[in-house]
């Protein structure tokens, strides 16, 4: 059966090849990026790309209220935007930190919360969240994307417990 997903990230890497995939097996999906013009491939394919940045919350409304309006739910949220961001403690900004934060975890932490309502609603749905190695290790030079990782793993968990009850 076909399902409505909305997949973040999908410019590039696993989230443009999953996007490929559930496309190909299907399914209608939003394939969301801040860079647009680098998923045309997935609109030949029959997919729907979507600007949108995670870390803005505009953004992020209005992506999902589209998706709403159209479609009138969503099935599957795949939370896949995410970036490295590597160097010493002491050399990365705050501001450069923060923004890790605002991508790797806020911004899905924002469109969860603004999707949750509508899986609620239709009493269906699937949230997955895509971590890294880095959620459960640690590298040289890591500590602000291991920190957003660790972050993501906790809230994960917690977020699995809390809408078990509904499942």
């Amino acid at each position: 059966m076909s399902k409505v997903i909305l997949i973040t990230g999908a410019s590039s890497g696993m989230g443009k090849d999953a996007a490929i995939r559930l496309i190909k097996e299907g399914h209608k999906v939003y394939a969301a990026a801040r860079r647009i013009e680098k998923m045309q491939d997935l609109e030949q394919l029959g997919g729907f790309p979507i600007q949108m940045d995670v870390s803005n919350d505009e953004d992020v409304q209005n992506v999902v209220n589209q998706i709403i309006a159209k479609e009138g739910k969503i099935d599957i949220l795949w939370n896949n935007a995410g970036y490295g961001l590597y160097g010493s403690v002491e050399d990365i900004s705050m501001e450069e930190a923060k923004r890790q934060f605002d991508v790797n975890l806020f911004g899905m932490a924002n469109l969860t919360q603004k999707v949750i309502p509508h899986m609620r609603s239709a009493k269906s749905g699937k949230i997955i969240n895509t971590s890294s190695m880095g959620g459960k290790m640690y590298t040289l030079l890591g500590a602000w994307y291991h920190a957003t990782k660790h972050a993501m793993e906790g809230w994960s968990d917690c977020l699995r417990l809390e809408l078990k009850p509904h499942t």
